[in-house]
């Protein structure tokens, strides 16, 4: 994997390894829906939430 850049990446990498982010996706399938919003949720935090500021 590669490094963390912010929050939401930490984030995604934690819901990957407990399984979190697969019973996301399952539930969300069942129900109909095809966006979670994760993806805007991981990029907010780590806009909000850097480890490196940018130069």
């Amino acid at each position: 994997m590669s490094k963390s850049k912010g929050l939401g990446d930490t984030v995604e990498k934690f819901t990957r390894a407990t399984g979190i982010k697969s019973l996301t996706k399952l539930a969300m399938s069942a129900t109909g829906y095809k966006d979670c919003g994760c993806d805007k949720r991981k990029a907010w935090l780590n806009e909000q939430f850097p480890y490196y500021k940018q130069k």
